[in-house]
């Protein structure tokens, strides 16, 4: 997986391609840690990504906490196959999605 983070003042953008998983999701959320505390808005852009396991599902739900009680955090550009996880696992009634 790749991740392209891009601050604007205090609003965090942040790109994922690939697949966010098992492998992948410690990896996410090491790089989560280390911006969240610096930023009121985060974005997550999941244009490029073509996969989410329950373990990449953990690190969003994380996130989302964190940021709840900050700016808030919205999710982008999920695909049909993303949207189905979120959907189906009812993470499309907690999260923000555009």
């Amino acid at each position: 997986m790749t991740i392209s983070k891009k601050l604007n003042g205090t609003a965090l953008e942040i790109a994922l391609e690939g697949r966010l998983d098992t492998m992948t999701a410690p990896e996410l959320e090491k790089e989560l840690n280390a911006s969240l505390d610096a930023v009121d808005a985060l974005t997550l852009d999941l244009a490029s990504l073509d996969y989410i396991s329950s373990a990449g599902l953990r690190v969003l739900l994380a996130a989302h906490k964190i940021m709840s009680r900050k700016g808030g955090m919205k999710i982008t550009n999920a695909n049909e196959i993303v949207n189905e996880v979120f959907d189906v696992t009812g993470f499309a009634d907690i999260l923000t999605i555009v």
